[in-house]
């Protein structure tokens, strides 16, 4: 299970560089959320899945006798989902900055800080 989970992961993050590559800021955006969808994948393959089984302690500490799942890669796929969530939705926010003031989500185009006869 692992593997497909590794497998499908760098399928993912290709996926979002080929789509951040393109040179439009939309395709951009949903490669951005891809790359952040396909390192958490990582990070939950990375931590070896045990299904049912659940990542706690008895009542006095003690440990379980079966096997246990490893509760940090748990912890930091939340903490990754929250901050890839509010990364997204300020990039989110400068791409609409960015149509109304420019018109178009071509990064090419968007050379207002090159002098004119750089231009082309």
């Amino acid at each position: 299970m692992e593997t497909l989970l590794a497998c499908l992961s760098g399928f993912l993050v290709a996926t979002s560089v080929w789509l951040m590559l393109s040179g439009n800021l939309m395709r951009f955006l949903f490669g951005l959320l891809l790359l952040s969808n396909g390192f958490n994948l990582a990070i939950l393959a990375a931590g070896r899945l045990t299904p049912g089984a659940p990542p706690l302690l008895g009542a006095k500490g003690e440990l379980p006798a079966g096997t246990m799942a490893n509760a940090l890669p748990q912890a930091l796929l939340l903490t990754a989902i929250v901050i890839g969530f509010g990364l997204f939705a300020f990039a989110l926010a400068l791409t609409i900055r960015a149509y109304r003031t420019f018109g178009h989500l071509e990064v090419d185009r968007m050379r207002i800080a090159e002098p004119a006869e750089d231009r082309k």
